[in-house]
């Protein structure tokens, strides 16, 4: 679900180029966003391929099911538009013609994409995780009234 549908309920033409960009990781990696917490502390698929692609590991992403199968180069690529598709602002997402023709054209140059909506869910580390302070709360005595219609 893009941000912009998620946060206001807003949508556009845009929203079905983040899908389609979350449809093309889910395809590259093997792996559903939905649920992903198999590889790190990320809570999505986003936030992995994100991870990756930043530190220039992007290979790690492939299906392992593909074997040596495949062009590392129009892997690569992939990546690289499906990771444009989902950017956080919809102005930031290209549109699905040109989806289209990037795929479809070896020779047009990509541009390096911007970090990734819902990027930051993640999971919390032990560490990470918020003290206890059920001994350190006060008791406070207040009362409920529930209205009735007459």
């Amino acid at each position: 679900m893009p941000p912009e549908y998620a946060s206001e309920g807003l949508f556009s033409i845009k929203s079905d180029v983040f899908s389609f960009g979350v449809l093309l990781l889910e395809i590259v990696s093997g792996k559903r966003n939905a649920g992903f917490h198999q590889y790190g502390n990320y809570l999505n698929l986003l936030g992995y391929a994100w991870e990756l692609w930043k530190d220039g590991k992007w290979s790690e992403l492939i299906d392992a099911s593909l074997g040596d199968g495949y062009d590392k180069a129009e892997i690569e690529r992939s990546i690289n538009i499906a990771l444009m598709c989902v950017q956080e602002n919809a102005v930031d997402r290209p549109t699905m013609s040109n989806v289209v023709a990037m795929l479809s054209n070896e020779s047009i140059n990509l541009p390096y994409p911007k970090q990734p909506a819902f990027f930051n869910l993640r999971i919390a580390t032990v560490a990470e995780e918020p003290l206890d302070l059920t001994g350190n709360c006060s008791v406070n005595d207040m009362t409920i009234t529930t209205p009735y219609a007459r």
